[in-house]
């Protein structure tokens, strides 16, 4: 079994589109396994593309919140507000088949789907890691790993994998996801502000300061702390991927290289002094030895498909299995997606998902 989460400290690098993505690519590459997205963002981005798009998806996602039993992650959440310390075993319940709503995925699709009530639980959540036993804060992050080690009891027998999308910000949820995972996939646009934002994950995850000054020197978030305290598993970089980059002959254009420059420069830092913290791929490679194998390994981009992007994520129609035509219905609207269009990003999904174990 496999956990990743997909997360970077920033807004609007297409975190939930690529986890939409990856999730239904993987789901298709590997019909032998079950694969389940958790989505643990209020905004449910992701569950929304994968029950069916901007349209379809919300009157999904509505059926499935109201619904008297919710089987949403908020719904296990508040069954876990009521046992904080002591695992129900009930979080297989909270499954969903992706395919019952959107019948564009494969079948071994799962969903523990997002819910913005989750924004409310918040601090009831908090507020379970203060008091009762004294490692508290231990047991309620691994809340989202006993969701997961449910379901790998479901499956049992069965080889599973699991994609977990978080919001932006470094909240209790986050956290939460990263202490479920063993590998971390951290998307970013091309801006200085992904640049400050991959940063960000380094120190707050792995405790590599960002500046030298008096004030923050040393200084290290409580989850890395906290995780070191208990010998807690921290997810390892398994790859930063460059999400929907403007291209030009080929490759990055010239403003956007700098910066996937600069990002591979503070990664290739961290590698320098703790390669510990990545996770070597595909099994059996060999430890990269130079700063264009690391690259090689670790960097992914992915093109920007421009209209066939927007429509594969408002119809809930995973980007591999698009077809180039006029006049397809984008939830009412008539849109062509050019054959160039999905040249662009389908091979680079394809080949992205291959490389993922």
């Amino acid at each position: 079994m496999s956990v990743y989460t997909i997360w970077n400290n920033k807004g609007g690098v297409g975190k939930s589109y690529l986890t939409f993505q990856i999730a239904s690519e993987y789901a298709r590459q590997n019909k032998e396994k079950k694969v389940v997205v958790i989505d643990v963002c209020p905004q449910a981005n992701s569950s929304s593309m994968l029950l069916g798009g901007m349209v379809i998806g919300e009157d999904n996602l509505q059926d499935i919140h109201s619904a008297t039993n919710k089987k949403t992650i908020s719904g296990y959440v508040d069954e876990r507000i009521l046992s904080p310390y002591v695992n129900p075993r009930t979080g297989a319940n909270y499954l969903t088949q992706v395919c019952q709503y959107n019948d564009k995925v494969s079948d071994n699709l799962y969903l523990v789907v997002g819910d913005e009530s989750l924004e409310l639980q918040a601090p009831q959540v908090l507020s379970a890691t203060r008091p009762g036993p004294q490692d508290a804060w231990r047991h309620v992050h691994l809340w989202f790993r006993g969701l997961v080690d449910d379901i790998q009891d479901r499956f049992v027998d069965e080889d599973l994998t699991v994609f977990i999308d978080c919001n932006p910000s470094f909240s209790i949820y986050t956290t939460m996801a990263l202490a479920a995972s063993d590998r971390l996939i951290i998307p970013f646009s091309a801006d200085g502000s992904s640049k400050r934002a991959v940063k960000s994950v380094i120190s707050l995850v792995y405790g590599k300061t960002r500046s030298h000054s008096s004030t923050s020197a040393g200084a290290t978030s409580e989850y890395h702390r906290n995780s070191a305290a208990y010998r807690m598993q921290v997810p390892k970089i398994y790859m930063y991927v460059g999400n929907r980059m403007t291209q030009m002959n080929d490759g990055s254009a010239s403003a956007f290289k700098h910066v996937v420059n600069d990002i591979t420069d503070e990664i290739w830092t961290v590698w320098q002094t703790d390669p510990s913290s990545f996770q070597v791929h595909p099994d059996g490679s060999a430890t990269p030895n130079n700063k264009k194998v690391f690259k090689s390994m670790f960097l992914y981009e992915i093109k920007d498909a421009n209209t066939a992007s927007v429509f594969s994520g408002a119809t809930g129609t995973p980007m591999s299995v698009m077809t180039a035509g006029p006049s397809k219905n984008m939830n009412g609207k008539r849109v062509t997606i050019n054959q160039s269009q999905l040249d662009k990003q389908k091979p680079n999904i394809i080949d992205l998902v291959s490389r993922i174990e």
